[in-house]
């Protein structure tokens, strides 16, 4: 029994390619011999083959059974170390299935998936930013990168997590920042001062920029005089928190019904929000896209960030124009077609 405890405890620390090809060794020349005492039981070494598989994973169906005493004492020989051997097997893979699991808890397993939304910083924003994506896009996969040590949404399975500086080049990687649509960065809240959670931010959307150019990054600013650094690194979007908030109390405050509208665009809980819509070879001008929009339920809402096209809509649309409306989800794709 101790010389079986010394060989048990030295195979586990074996690695699983190692126990492997001793298994398949061991499997391969047990048919061998079985075939060799009795070839009349087994007819061909194919039959020995399943007999052993059978006999190792406790299944025993009976079609074929040893008759001789060595062919018997070699079963028994096959129950003692053929069994253990496959629990071995079985105990390495659910250690491995428990290893993964542990690594993708803790945030150190690389995404490979490509064409996904990675988010920085996390927080309550995140969490909700993380909803309103799978509600757009519900297989969408997302990123979360966070210095914490712990998965916050463990359960969701379109949810990576990567344990990590953001601004670091090495935790980008992990989160294939080359293959991703979307980089947010969103202002760290753990930090009191907000001139240095600004200051954090642009050092993680500089590194993004130097890296993945290409990916559009959005960045959550704390205040407005660093506006121009972030332009600087080339940031594609950024939003003024503390700025929109404090303009929507104070327009909440002087005219009424004002907050209640922008809260229904920003929120899904009712029919109408914006979206982007492509643009129909029929529309020559931005009046024709308003007409035509105007009788399919949705309303021209702006050419980019330009608010003002009510007043051009006898301008052509420039080829580059990429149109936002506002509407309810069924006339979006109806749109979109």
């Amino acid at each position: 029994m101790h010389l079986f405890l010394r060989i048990s405890t030295k195979m586990m620390r074996l690695r699983k390619r190692t126990i492997g090809l001793i298994i398949l060794i061991f499997i391969v020349l047990s048919a061998s011999i079985a075939y060799l005492i009795e070839p009349g039981t087994f007819h061909s070494w194919f039959n020995a083959f399943y007999w052993v598989m059978t006999t190792m994973a406790t299944v025993g169906y009976g079609d074929y059974f040893a008759e001789t005493v060595v062919g018997k004492l070699f079963t028994m020989f096959l129950y003692i170390f053929g069994i253990g051997l496959l629990s071995l097997v079985i105990g390495k893979v659910i250690d491995s299935i428990a290893e993964v699991q542990r690594r993708r808890g803790a945030g150190t397993l690389s995404f490979r998936g490509k064409d996904h939304v990675i988010l920085i910083n996390w927080s309550k924003k995140a969490q909700a930013a993380v909803d309103e994506i799978l509600c757009y896009s519900p297989k969408c996969h997302i990123v979360i990168i966070d210095e914490t040590g712990t998965h916050p949404l463990e359960h969701m399975d379109q949810v990576h997590f990567i344990s990590g500086d953001a601004s670091s080049d090495e935790t980008l990687l992990k989160a294939n920042i080359h293959e991703a649509r979307a980089a947010i960065v969103f202002g760290d809240t753990r930090i009191d001062e907000a001139s240095l959670i600004d200051g954090k931010s642009l050092l993680i959307a500089s590194s993004i920029e130097r890296i993945a150019p290409q990916v559009h990054t959005t960045v959550e600013i704390m205040q407005e005089k660093n506006i121009q650094n972030f332009r600087h690194v080339q940031v594609n979007e950024f939003v003024l928190s503390h700025d929109a908030i404090s303009r929507l109390a104070v327009r909440s405050a002087l005219q009424e019904g004002n907050s209640e509208v922008i809260t229904q665009l920003l929120s899904r809980k009712y029919g109408d929000d914006i979206y982007e819509i492509p643009v129909n070879a029929a529309w020559k001008t931005y009046g024709d896209a308003f007409q035509n929009l105007l009788l399919q339920g949705a309303t021209l809402l702006s050419d980019r960030s330009d608010l003002s096209i009510n007043r051009k809509l006898d301008q052509a649309i420039p080829k580059d124009a990429r149109l936002y409306v506002v509407s309810d989800e069924e006339t979006y794709r109806r749109i979109k077609g």
